[in-house]
């Protein structure tokens, strides 16, 4: 069987599910984000399951396999922090290879998949989301044999994907594209090193009304990341509007030697950025 999706069938899952959340009906839908008793009675997490992962046994395991760091009640439902660190071995010959980030009751449930190389040093990965309404959260790590990984948080917060903008319209084009990356801490070789990117992008999910228009904006988010080292993939990643306005990522690359750290940055128009940092690591 094969277990990696290309951007192509991530997009065309994601798009049918959302088709398919009228499915589940009102009464299901609201009936289940009560309460973070049952992750289980979410039937939306069922319809992602199957679409992503067939019939393949997902095993839940404890924080010291992998964590999800997720507030229980947001302060901002536009702006909700998010790590996913996976604590097993990653070596060439073993490592986790994907994280997915599940956001059951989110329009777009599939918010985040996240692919890693031997070269990443650590299958860890920060970011902000989008949280629609009181839902489970899923961290589900894919690792390099095949075996399927969980984690489960319940989060109280809503609105997310329908607030307003926290920039000016303006100012966000104008700033339309500015990728920023910063490594955190001594660089030193073969040792992972924490990189911050930061883009600079409406992230639009499509539900913010214009109040002078009364039209809605139009969907326009960051499609996918890739960024390499010494021309060597450390991070891929496969986002959805979920992720909030002006993404931001914390991931870690192990530097061999002397060299480049480029980010490849394509929206949901197509459009692509691209951006570069010499890294010079301490013996």
């Amino acid at each position: 069987m094969r277990h990696n999706l290309t951007r192509r069938e991530v997009t065309a899952a994601g798009t049918a599910l959302i088709g398919s959340l009228a499915l589940v009906g009102t009464r299901g839908a609201r009936a289940e984000i009560k309460s973070g008793d049952n992750p289980e009675a979410s039937e939306i997490w069922h319809k992602v399951r199957a679409s992503l992962f067939e019939s393949r046994p997902i095993a839940n395991v404890g924080d010291d396999t992998l964590l999800l760091d997720a507030p229980v009640r947001a302060e901002d439902a536009a702006v909700v922090p998010i790590a996913m660190r996976a604590k097993l071995p990653h070596t060439a010959a073993s490592y986790v290879a994907k994280l997915y980030l599940i956001i059951d009751n989110n329009p777009s449930p599939i918010s985040a998949i996240f692919s890693f190389t031997p070269q990443s040093g650590r299958a860890d990965v920060e970011t902000r989301v989008r949280v629609d309404e009181y839902t489970f959260v899923r961290a589900i790590a894919e690792t390099s044999d095949g075996r399927l990984l969980m984690r489960t948080r319940f989060v109280k917060a809503s609105g997310g994907c329908s607030a307003p903008p926290g920039k000016d319209p303006q100012a966000a084009l104008a700033a339309l594209g500015k990728i920023r990356m910063r490594v955190d801490g001594e660089v030193v070789l073969g040792k992972p090193t924490l990189v911050q990117l930061m883009i600079s992008h409406p992230n639009d999910s499509g539900m913010v009304m214009d109040q002078l228009t009364r039209q809605f904006t139009p969907r326009w988010f960051v499609r996918t990341v890739n960024v390499a080292y010494g021309g060597q993939s450390v991070l891929s990643a496969d986002l959805d509007f979920s992720i909030s306005e002006n993404p931001n990522l914390r991931f870690y690359f192990v530097p061999r030697a002397p060299g480049r750290l480029t980010a490849e940055v394509v929206d949901s128009n197509q459009t692509a950025w691209k951006s570069s940092l010499d890294v010079a690591p301490s013996a």
